[in-house]
């Protein structure tokens, strides 16, 4: 209130703030964008690390005396066949990245809204189960398809040198194999990504609500925000390791069965076979969390709607 000196005497002034902008909320059409653009460029810039993941995890051929480091791996590589010798496979990874985060973005959003109370709050067990759900639709969708023919363009470089791009590798693999040839280790890839969410999610939640506790408030800096998920990221790399190497084997050129993948990583490295790309995984967890992450803080402003700052927390 104010008090306003006039001819006839001071005037008491009462000031009506101006109401708040609401802050507008993605349309699923952005979600889904906007996470294919994170997706597609976090995927490009890093596909080194990921090519040395998923050659470490594949059977050795006969004779060969490469480093089974993924460190290592990629510096030998680089020094006998150049840089682009490591990109094989990029093109089915990126396109496969850009969809894969754009129906994970998409299917969260859709799941989070659908098991919401009436306050618009989701239990930290509902929560978990929206990115099981994000994970199992991406896994059928985007990520088995696209994993198998980068894996076998990786694992085919290796020897006969078959295929020459994404297209012709995955035409090669339908006129062979069938349809079907696109789906070798689906059962692995659903069982790792529905894995990844629900750990990921729940390693994310424990880390928030400890902060909360300790402190009296809830992480909202980008350097909070950051540690927690890369944090989450690290543990649910090593949780799920043993899927996403069953997954490789699975999905290579030759293509292998889950129980003959278990026993064949069993029989030539023991149970550490199961985690062999172990230099790369946390390298892959914070470049996945620090693009996201850094995009979704941007977005949410204090006082933002419970499940638009869940579906965030949830991109990790």
């Amino acid at each position: 209130m104010a008090t306003l000196i006039t001819n006839d005497g001071p005037r008491l002034i009462t000031a009506t703030p101006e109401p708040l902008a609401k802050k507008q909320k993605l349309s699923p059409l952005g979600s889904l964008t906007a996470g294919a653009i994170a997706g597609g460029i976090e995927a490009s810039i890093t596909y080194p690390f990921e090519w040395a993941k998923t050659r470490s995890q594949l059977p050795s051929n006969a004779g060969s005396v490469e480093s089974k480091n993924p460190v290592r791996l990629l510096y030998q590589t680089i020094s006998r066949q150049g840089a682009a010798s490591v990109y094989a496979g990029c093109g089915a990874l990126v396109a496969g990245t850009a969809l894969k985060a754009g129906v994970r973005f998409l299917t969260f959003d859709t799941t989070q809204a659908l098991l919401a109370d009436g306050d618009g709050k989701l239990t930290a067990q509902r929560r978990v189960l929206a990115g099981m759900t994000a994970g199992t639709v991406e896994a059928i969708l985007a990520v088995t398809p696209t994993e198998r023919i980068k894996t076998a363009m990786i694992d085919d470089a290796r020897g006969a040198k078959r295929f020459t791009s994404a297209t012709q590798a995955t035409s090669a693999i339908i006129r062979e194999q069938g349809i079907q040839g696109l789906y070798r280790g689906l059962t692995s890839t659903i069982i790792k990504q529905s894995a990844t969410s629900a750990v990921r999610m729940g390693i994310y939640s424990t880390l928030k609500e400890t902060y909360a506790q300790r402190t009296g408030s809830k992480p909202d800096t980008i350097l909070v925000s950051f540690a927690m998920g890369a944090v989450a990221g690290t543990g649910t790399v090593y949780a799920t390791q043993p899927f996403d190497t069953i997954k490789t084997r699975a999905q290579s050129a030759r293509g292998e069965r889950i129980t003959s993948a278990i026993a064949n990583v069993m029989r030539e490295h023991g149970v550490r076979g199961f985690w062999k790309q172990y230099a790369s995984g946390p390298i892959g967890a914070l470049r996945r969390h620090r693009l996201l992450r850094v995009r979704t803080n941007r977005q949410c402003a204090p006082g933002t709607d419970v499940r638009r700052r869940d579906s965030d927390a949830a991109r990790i």
